[in-house]
């Protein structure tokens, strides 16, 4: 009898842990159908046609119809014209052309570079949100200045490349709330240039790109001298402190403590629990970092212009698929080349992105003016905030984490626009973002002190 209720008291607890554990995943038909549609078919067959330009060295060919950069590109324009007009004509496809300055290092002569654009534009006047996806098309070989050879840079970033003009096929068919734009990025391997430009001109212009997903690398799951074969992991690099921020900004964060929630951290907290709930077999790593060690990508020039961008990127590197001449190795084949992709991997990284896009897009605006009061000292919180413009959410979520967690613990739902919590805030961290009747949820404000 002892024995028997040792084993009922043991599975009691066991059901009872379980049941605490579990937790219900709701996801909108509408992003789940688009999922569905992102096809891995699609992407190896992207990945081979940009390769099949031989290069796509920034400073190559752009007469040749065949070869060259000036192919590749005239071809990414043609694919993005051609989902515009199987899609009832949403997209608008532009080159954003500019004349590169010689650098003295990589840029030997002034040189006409062309990102390629597709815009999908919102269906609410009031939510000027752009929320940006890029890869770069421009590919390298061990020389950086080696424009002749064989450079087929189908993970480095063909992948990332591939990736967009997916999103773009499968997105472009839907409607959403804020705009959307899609970019093949030239001259990240020069020197980020592209980039450089894009986000210059996205400052001058005064457009509000709320979040860019810079995807570089994206199709590889091997890592090299490790062994590590992971198809179910990908990183997300996002900086703590934004690069502009001021003195006043730095004083007012020192003061509370919120050098983890800068607004590229919040983003990849975000994109971690979206894309975990919508895509299987799939972990969001949080890094630390605003790119791998001592290295960039196209996001940041966008952070240094105060935009939001994060760098998305394969969980393992192989070395001897980047930046490398093709040639036999002592114990297997050089080079960045298409049979090397996994391209299961990289559908999985793409429908990652198009959860985030999704789900942000059809989401409404953050709500505004959030304020922490600071009124009295009480071990409760107090906030208030004001409702978004544009389409109205349905309420708001107040999350918390304790101040270790790296990610929100716990979710509140309201419908005022205002909030009293029995949890301090010396010991907890809290964030608040908008919610329609769907679950779809905005990006989430980080409170500042007020009264």
């Amino acid at each position: 009898p002892i024995l028997m209720k040792l084993t009922y008291c043991i599975l009691f607890l066991l059901i009872i842990n379980t049941a605490a554990a579990q937790r219900v995943v709701v996801r909108d038909p509408m992003i789940s159908g688009m999922l569905e549609q992102v096809s891995a078919t699609h992407l190896e067959q992207t990945i081979r046609k940009l390769v099949s330009f031989q290069t796509r060295h920034t400073l190559s060919d752009t007469l040749s119809k065949t070869t060259g950069i000036g192919a590749a590109r005239t071809w990414i324009k043609s694919e993005f014209e051609r989902y515009n007009k199987d899609n009832g004509g949403r997209l608008k496809v532009s080159y954003d052309q500019f004349v590169q300055p010689a650098d003295g290092k990589r840029v030997p002569e002034p040189t006409i570079l062309k990102n390629v654009m597709a815009i999908l534009p919102g269906t609410d006047p009031a939510d000027k949100r752009m929320l940006m996806v890029c890869g770069h098309y421009d590919s390298r070989v061990t020389d950086v200045m080696n424009k002749k050879d064989f450079a087929p840079g189908a993970n480095d970033d063909a992948s990332g490349v591939a990736g967009v003009l997916e999103l773009a096929r499968v997105m472009s068919k839907n409607s959403f709330h804020a705009t959307i734009v899609f970019v093949a990025m030239v001259g990240e391997e020069q020197g980020l240039y592209g980039a450089a430009h894009l986000a210059k001109r996205a400052k001058e212009e005064g457009w509000n790109v709320h979040l860019l997903l810079n995807n570089d690398m994206i199709g590889n799951s091997y890592g090299m001298e490790t062994d590590l074969k992971d198809n179910s992991s990908v990183r997300v690099f996002s900086e703590g402190i934004p690069a502009v921020e001021t003195k006043e900004q730095a004083s007012a964060r020192q003061s509370a403590g919120t050098e983890n929630d800068g607004t590229a951290r919040q983003a990849a907290r975000y994109i971690k629990e979206t894309g975990e709930k919508y895509v299987d077999q799939l972990q969001v790593k949080l890094i630390y970092r605003r790119d791998r060690f001592l290295r960039g990508g196209d996001h940041t020039p966008f952070s240094l212009q105060g935009f939001t961008a994060v760098r998305i990127t394969e969980m393992n590197e192989n070395f001897n698929r980047q930046h490398q001449d093709i040639k036999k190795g002592q114990e297997s084949q050089i080079g960045d080349l298409p049979e090397y992709v996994d391209y299961t991997y990289l559908q999985k990284i793409t429908r990652l992105n198009l959860a985030v896009l999704g789900n942000l897009g059809l989401a409404p605006q953050e709500p505004d003016e959030v304020l922490l009061l600071t009124t009295e000292l009480t071990n409760k919180t107090a906030l208030k905030w004001n409702a978004p413009a544009g389409v109205q959410p349905s309420g708001y979520y107040v999350l918390i984490r304790e101040t270790s967690s790296p990610v929100w613990e716990k979710k509140f739902f309201f419908t005022e626009t205002s909030a009293v919590l029995p949890y301090s805030k010396d010991n907890y961290f809290f964030g608040l973002q908008s919610v329609d009747a769907l679950g779809h949820e905005s990006l989430i404000m980080t409170p500042k002190p007020g009264k």
